[in-house]
C-alpha cells in the first residue's frame, strides 16, 4: 500500500522508530534511468527481477508497462504482483511439480507466467502437467553459464535438445535462460564484462542448437546486475534480467558496479551506547534489522556488516557496523584506521548501508521513502515476504 502523507503531517527520520528501512527515491529512479539507457542502447528489453524490492510501488517505478515484464523468486511474488496487474511474469527459479498447482492458479487467473527446468524430469513433470490439464505452462531451459548453479552445460546437446523435445510435445517450450552468478565473484570490470560475454554466448548458443533441431527458441534471457551494466554485446539475447541494481548495495560498489553514494536502500538505527575505551558505539541494529549477509568478506575492502553514515546517508570515513548481535550493532573504525572516532552521544540517528540489498531489506516490512538529503519522510511503501 502506497501510503503518502501530506507535507504538514510528514514524519522525518529524527521522528521515525528505529531500526527500520529508508529509501532513497532519487538514488532508486537514478539507478533505475542509468540501466534503462544501456538496454536501450543495446536495443534489448530489460526484464526488471523483482525479488529485491517485493514491493508493488518500487516495481512501479522499475517497470516500463503496467503489466511487465518482471521476474520473480517466489511464487508468492507472482501472486502478489498478478492481483497488481503485473502479468508478465518470469518465475526465474528451478520449479518443483508440487508448485504446477500455484502455476496453474495463476496463469488461469490471468497471468502469463513462465517457468524454469533445467532437467528432462522437470520438463516431463511439467509438460505431463500441462497435457492432463489440457492447458500450456510455458517454460525455459536454464543454461549452465558458469558453473554457479543450476542447468544444462552447454555443450551437452543431447540433454538439451531432449529436454527442448520433451517441452514441445506439449507446446510448453518458450526458449532458454541463464544467470552469470559468477560475476559477483569478479575482480574487476574487464572480467565482468568477459563474464557478461561467457552468459551471452552459452544462452545464444543453445538457442541456436534447438533451433537447428527445427524447434523454436523465441525467448533468449540472460542477466545479473553485474554483466548486465558492461555487457560489451547483447546479439542474440532478447531480454536481460537484473534485480540488486534498483537498490545497489556494498557488494556491487566492491565490484565497481556503482557507488557508495548511488546505494538507495539503508538501514536507519540509534545510537544506543558506548563503551569507548574499546572504541565501541552501540546501536540498536543487530542482525535481525541488517541480515547475517557478509558478501563483501571476500573482496579486496571488507565492508564487515555494512558502511555507517550520518542521517543524511554521508558515509563517516572508515566506520563500519564490525559486530551484530540479535538486536544489537557494535559499531568501530576499520582496522589499521587513522580516522577518529566520531563523537556520536546517545540517540544520534545513523544509517547503515548493506552488503547485500536483497538480504537486508527482506528482514523488513516498509520502506520509509526520503528524496536526496531531506529529512522529510515522503512515502511509506510496503513490502512482503515469505514464499
Amino acid at each position: 500500500m502506497n501510503d503518502t502523507p501530506s507535507a504538514s503531517q510528514r514524519p522525518t527520520l529524527e521522528s521515525l522508530d528505529t531500526p527500520c528501512l529508508v529509501l532513497d527515491e532519487t538514488r532508486m529512479t537514478r539507478n533505475i534511468e542509468r540501466l534503462n539507457g544501456l538496454m536501450a542502447g543495446h536495443g534489448v528489453r530489460l526484464r526488471p527481477h523483482l525479488k529485491t524490492p517485493k514491493s508493488i510501488d518500487v516495481a512501479r517505478r522499475v517497470m516500463t508497462e503496467p503489466t511487465g515484464p518482471a521476474a520473480v523468486s517466489t511464487l508468492q511474488e507472482a501472486e502478489q504482483f498478478a492481483a497488481a496487474g503485473i502479468t508478465d511474469l518470469l518465475y526465474a527459479v528451478g520449479v518443483a511439480p508440487a508448485k504446477l498447482d500455484r502455476v496453474l492458479a495463476l496463469r488461469r487467473q490471468g497471468a502469463d507466467l513462465t517457468v524454469v527446468v533445467d532437467s528432462l524430469l522437470a520438463a516431463s513433470a511439467v509438460a505431463e502437467r500441462a497435457q492432463a490439464e489440457g492447458e500450456i505452462i510455458p517454460a525455459l531451459i536454464e543454461i549452465d553459464c558458469d558453473g554457479h548453479r543450476a542447468g544444462v552445460q552447454p555443450g551437452n546437446t543431447e540433454q538439451l535438445l531432449a529436454i527442448a523435445r520433451k517441452l514441445q510435445g506439449a507446446g510448453c517450450l518458450r526458449g532458454v535462460m541463464t544467470h552469470a552468478g559468477e560475476s559477483y565473484g569478479c575482480r574487476s570490470v574487464e572480467a565482468i564484462a568477459d563474464m557478461a560475454e561467457q552468459e551471452r554466448r552459452a544462452a545464444v548458443s543453445c538457442a541456436d542448437a534447438i533451433r537447428a533441431a527445427g524447434l523454436p527458441c523465441p525467448v533468449v534471457s540472460v542477466g545479473s546486475t553485474p554483466t548486465a551494466h558492461f555487457a560489451r554485446s547483447l546479439e542474440g539475447v532478447t531480454e536481460v534480467r537484473a534485480g540488486v541494481y534498483v537498490f545497489f548495495d556494498l557488494v556491487m560498489a566492491g565490484l565497481g558496479v556503482c557507488q557508495a553514494d548511488d546505494i538507495a536502500a539503508s538501514v536507519l538505527t540509534t545510537v544506543i551506547g558506548h563503551q569507548l575505551e574499546k572504541g565501541w558505539i552501540l546501536v540498536d541494529a543487530g542482525w535481525m534489522a541488517m541480515s547475517r549477509d557478509r558478501g563483501t568478506a571476500k573482496q579486496p575492502v571488507d565492508q564487515l556488516y555494512g558502511l555507517v553514515c550520518d542521517a543524511q546517508g554521508r558515509p563517516y570515513p572508515d566506520l563500519l557496523l564490525a559486530e551484530t548481535n540479535q538486536e544489537q550493532g557494535i559499531i568501530k573504525l576499520r582496522a589499521g584506521s587513522g580516522a577518529a572516532l566520531p563523537d556520536l552521544p546517545l540517540g544520534t540517528k545513523l544509517r547503515i548501508l548493506p552488503n547485500h540489498a536483497c538480504a537486508t531489506c527482506a528482514q523488513h516490512e516498509a520502506y520509509e521513502v526520503v528524496r536526496g538529503a531531506s529529512p522529510e519522510v515522503v512515502a511509506h511503501w510496503e513490502r512482503f515476504r515469505g514464499w
